[in-house]
């Protein structure tokens, strides 16, 4: 059975603050029912001075908690943790050693029970091996100077050159080696150079030097210049002069005459470049539209009463007396169109090598040559003078003696090597179309020690 709720002892009506009496049940002004109003609590809440209720008071704690020791007691305490006993990983995910307490913390009895976080720094024996320093940029790193013998960087003027061309330091392609190449020995030098339009130089050059029977010295140069239409003509221009030197190094110590010599020469240069029609890379490359290997030849043997000279194709050779009181003279008839109309009286020289034909040349050295034809001629020249060597590269800017005579230094007989220089140096200035390719070898020959370069 359900209880009815008690009267509340009020003095006063909650609704219209009439005066009550005891054990009313209603308020007789407004009728309000004083059965409804809650019980008075039994004590006065006090309000906070922010508004909020105060919370309710706490019940007593049923744990039992141990008495904290007193502070600097004996007692024991908990273990501590310092971040050096720990075992972490390296980014490559590998633990890491555990570093050793350090050596100058405080001893662990003297230490309050209740310490902070510690963060010791390990002793510097304990530091991570660092990585592998990264390689040195060439390009700005400082250069260093090359050993003697070394070959030095057109460029920089001090990295070294690798196996490739290029510069170790600032990684300059060098020219290559035939681009320009200069050779003195002795009373003979030359000059070869790759001009200012071709891609490479298909000129090629030897000087040396040997002595006859009586022990006379003889002076050698061979010049030779590759037919650009065909196949590797700098290669047959090299294999030509190469052999052409050989050949009369053996010869002229053993007695043969310079002008048989040189004939021999020249049938042996031919051989060489023959060869190279048959090699793998040539006979790759051959076809119906292209010609074997071939190039010219000029040469020249210098004694000391003699001057004998050899030729095929339109590779010259002149003569420039050094007292200039005779004239200077072409030594050489090309093996070419122009040189045929004149022989035949059809055109003169300055028509013929004003025509566009002029430089097709009738003999070469090669596997394609209709037939082989060695020139040769020896003088025997009264006074001293230089005899100039060279492809058609520079003739082209000095045709006739006298304009070569104009452009070789007056004293060509004793620097012949700077002589060499200023017709190169004269060849370029007049544009360079061709490769150029020049010896300067004096008249009579004098002695300079035997042996080949």
């Amino acid at each position: 059975m359900s209880q009815m709720p008690q009267p509340t002892a009020l003095s006063r009506c909650p609704s219209c603050e009439e005066p009550l009496e005891s054990g009313d049940r209603f308020c007789g002004a407004c009728g309000y029912d004083l059965s409804v109003v809650p019980a008075r609590p039994s004590d006065t809440p006090t309000l906070a001075m922010n508004g909020a209720a105060p919370p309710p008071p706490r019940e007593a704690a049923s744990v039992d908690w141990p008495a904290a020791p007193p502070a600097g007691g004996a007692g024991p305490s908990a273990p501590a943790h310092l971040p050096a006993d720990l075992r972490g990983t390296d980014s490559g995910g590998s633990e890491l050693p555990a570093a050793p307490a350090a050596q100058d913390a405080p001893a662990a009895q003297d230490a309050p029970a209740a310490q902070g976080v510690r963060f010791d720094r390990p002793s510097p024996s304990q530091d991570y091996a660092l990585a592998a320093p990264q390689p040195v940029d060439p390009r700005t790193a400082a250069p260093t100077t090359p050993p003697a013998g070394t070959k030095v960087c057109v460029a920089c003027r001090t990295g070294t050159v690798d196996g490739d061309g290029y510069c170790e330091h600032c990684g300059h392609a060098q020219p290559r080696e035939r681009d320009h190449m200069e050779q003195e020995l002795g009373a003979v030098a030359a000059v070869s150079d790759r001009g200012l339009r071709h891609h490479r130089n298909e000129d090629a050059f030897t000087v040396s030097s040997t002595a006859l029977p009586d022990g006379s010295p003889a002076v050698v140069a061979v010049v030779c210049d590759g037919v650009s239409s065909a196949t590797r003509p700098d290669d047959a221009s090299l294999a030509a002069a190469q052999a052409a030197n050989e050949a009369l190094l053996e010869a002229l110590p053993r007695g043969t005459h310079p002008q048989q010599a040189m004939h021999d020469a020249i049938v042996t240069a031919s051989h060489a470049v023959n060869a190279l029609a048959t090699e793998p890379e040539t006979a790759q490359e051959h076809s119906p539209h292209q010609n074997a290997p071939a190039c010219t030849l000029v040469g020249a043997v210098v004694t000391a009463g003699l001057l004998v000279v050899g030729w095929v194709g339109d590779s010259r050779a002149y003569w420039i007396p050094v007292d200039r009181s005779t004239p200077p003279a072409r030594l050489t008839e090309d093996d070419s169109w122009a040189a045929q109309m004149v022989a035949a009286g059809l055109m003169s020289e300055a028509e013929a090598y004003a025509d566009e034909r002029a430089h097709a040349i009738t003999g070469w050295l090669g596997a394609d040559a209709y037939e082989l034809e060695p020139h040769t001629a020896s003088f025997k020249p009264d006074r001293p003078g230089v005899v100039v060597v060279c492809t058609d590269g520079l003739w082209n800017y000095a045709e006739n003696a006298e304009e070569m005579a104009e452009v070789l230094p007056p004293d060509a007989e004793r620097r012949p090597l700077h002589s060499a220089r200023v017709l190169v140096g004269h060849a370029l200035d007049g544009g360079g179309h061709d490769n150029v390719t020049v010896a300067v070898l004096p008249f009579p020959a004098t002695p300079q020690g035997a042996g080949s370069a």
